[in-house]
């Protein structure tokens, strides 16, 4: 019996920004989901406007699995995760375990596949970077919903989120905030229009 698209399922019982005070929780399902559709965006921004020629479709792949993780783990809220070295030292090794332990929940055959999705193969480095920044635009759009719904205490996240993307210095992902999160803020109606 393999347990690996079971406990994927399970996504959906881990909830994302646990020390703030949420309008709505946000479980690790629905933040994968965003992250893939928005690493494929990024991606097809860098092959269509900067050069690319990177697979914009592995792209949204790794980012549906890239916190599949965390089911095992739980979701480390990100001050803790990045307090100091040797905490993000020790979660790196445990993530790593939790990796290898869901591959191993894959038929043999399979393994060769998926492995790639939780262990970073050569030739993904950018494609990771994709990921990462879907991801961190991700919580950004959380933090705009919030604060839409009258929650202060996304500010400060807000501002760090905001900035982090930047220093990542990746112009297709500079595009995609510029042409596409400025609709996070509108009503629905005004986003009808």
């Amino acid at each position: 019996m393999k347990q690996f698209f079971a406990m994927y399922s399970r996504m959906k019982y881990i909830n994302r920004w646990a020390l703030m005070k949420n309008t709505r929780s946000e479980n690790l399902c629905e933040h994968s989901a965003d992250v893939a559709a928005i690493a494929h965006a990024i991606a097809v921004l860098k092959n269509l406007r900067f050069g690319g020629s990177v697979n914009a479709e592995r792209a949204a792949v790794l980012g549906l699995y890239h916190d599949m993780p965390e089911i095992i783990t739980g979701d480390m809220p990100t001050p803790v995760k990045y307090h100091s070295e040797t905490l993000r030292n020790a979660f790196l090794e445990v993530e790593d375990e939790a990796c290898g332990r869901l591959v191993s929940m894959l038929p043999e055959d399979m393994k060769g596949v998926y492995s790639p999705f939780f262990f970073k193969a050569e030739g993904d480095e950018y494609l990771w970077k994709i990921v990462k920044a879907a991801d961190k635009i991700s919580a950004l759009i959380k933090c705009i919903e919030e604060e839409k719904a009258g929650n202060r205490e996304f500010s400060k996240a807000l501002e760090a989120t905001r900035a982090a993307i930047e220093k990542m210095q990746l112009p297709e992902a500079d595009a995609f905030l510029e042409e596409f999160l400025d609709s996070f803020s509108l009503s629905l109606d005004e986003q009808s229009q």
